[in-house]
């Protein structure tokens, strides 16, 4: 049995409560790893684990697999994650799910790979898990720092916002979000006026704000994410960047985080996602469907839970294809098989899984509605434009994965 108690002193517990689904047969066992407690908590949590659990109930039970979902809470500490995961698959867990943070995904990609499992990224930054830290073990959904510098530094540019100051979380994700979006930005013939690399987490950026405001640049790039990107949005509107004609950019944004600003603070920000709840009736009526799997019935889900969804989905098709024992007993088997496969759902519509393990999908560039816009909840974004696949992700071979 999988114990449920403490995994390290003071640190994460596994989750209180398991679903299971399907019938009989080998147990297939899915352990969604986020953080449910600290900064990102929301922007993955409990609503990716309800997406999960979403993907099972629609396919396990109608192609007689037994499957069995686990969660816990990493707390967004790499040591406590890499934990979890060890005691997850000396108990039997198969696949992990979301992980929601780059350090940690980076230090889990190695032993996933060594013990011949499966990690499915679907909350992860760092472009380097399908570049130089490839691995047949894993694949990796939604975004992550090419993508969103790409697709929103370039269009940025182009629409007149030429000088650039950037705001940064100090860890992996931050600085790669940043030197992706550098790289865009004066390709497109913008250039960089300066950057400050604040702690995180953190409450203040009172002094990053005033070092924004006095480099004059057109375009202030927020590269950080959860309450840190929430409290920077909020300050800059009580510092007057937009009255001093300077426009923010979040470059990693969820629609939960427009929620918590409210439309009022968050109008006219640009961001770019790859799923959004609201985008056709295929969309819509995912969306509707989470609330039987427990998500909450006040929010909407973001890119990176719809992506949970998908990567679970895909997941359980490959395995039934392969076979459950052989899919248990090798996860590079199942990723191979994975990558046979094209993604079709009713979150992503179609997308690709190429041989550096990125899932391709196109893209949309958003911008956020006035409040006088919206019809009502969570009606949050105007489309800007559409960006193909081959235009938003980096191309397979510059990314230097092995495999390829």
């Amino acid at each position: 049995m999988f114990s449920r108690r403490a995994v390290l002193a003071g640190g994460a517990t596994l989750a209180a409560s398991r679903a299971s689904f399907g019938q009989t047969g080998p147990t297939i066992r899915l352990g969604v790893l986020n953080d449910q407690s600290s900064t990102y908590r929301d922007n993955g949590g409990a609503g990716s684990v309800a997406c999960v659990r979403q993907a099972v109930a629609e396919f396990a039970g109608a192609h007689g697999l037994n499957v069995e979902v686990l969660s816990a809470d990493h707390q967004n500490k790499p040591d406590v994650g890499v934990a979890i995961a060890r005691q997850w698959f000396d108990q039997g867990v198969d696949v992990l799910l979301d992980i929601q943070g780059s350090a940690i995904a980076l230090a889990l990609n190695n032993l996933v790979r060594e013990r011949d499992k499966v990690m499915l990224a679907s909350n992860v930054g760092v472009a380097e898990l399908t570049g130089r830290s490839c691995s047949p073990n894993t694949l990796h959904w939604a975004h992550d720092t090419y993508m969103l510098a790409r697709s929103t530094g370039t269009a940025v540019v182009r629409s007149g916002g030429d000088s650039w100051f950037f705001i940064r979380a100090d860890y992996s994700f931050g600085k790669a979000l940043q030197d992706d979006a550098t790289t865009f930005v004066t390709r497109a013939g913008g250039r960089v006026v300066g950057s400050v690399a604040m702690p995180f987490p953190t409450a203040d950026f009172s002094s990053a704000l005033l070092q924004a405001q006095a480099s004059r640049a057109k375009v202030v790039g927020l590269a950080n994410a959860g309450d840190d990107l929430i409290n920077c949005v909020k300050q800059a509107g009580e510092f007057g960047l937009a009255r001093r004609g300077q426009r923010l950019v979040a470059l990693l944004m969820f629609i939960n985080n427009v929620n918590a600003l409210g439309l009022e603070a968050a109008q006219g920000l640009v961001l770019t996602e790859s799923f959004y709840w609201d985008m056709n009736e295929r969309t819509r009526a995912f969306a509707d469907r989470l609330y039987g799997a427990g998500f909450n019935r006040q929010a909407r889900p973001n890119m990176s839970q719809a992506a949970a969804y998908s990567a679970t989905l895909h997941y359980l098709k490959a395995a039934a294809g392969l076979g459950v024992a052989e899919a248990k007993r090798s996860g590079a088997a199942v990723v191979a098989k994975m990558k046979t496969m094209p993604v079709a759902d009713d979150a992503f519509g179609g997308a690709q899984v190429r041989a550096d393990g990125r899932v391709v999908s196109p893209t949309y560039l958003f911008e956020v509605k006035r409040p006088e816009d919206s019809r009502g909840g969570w009606d949050y974004y105007k489309l800007v434009s559409t960006v193909a696949a081959e235009d938003a992700w980096r191309p397979l071979q510059e990314g230097g994965c092995p495999l390829v």
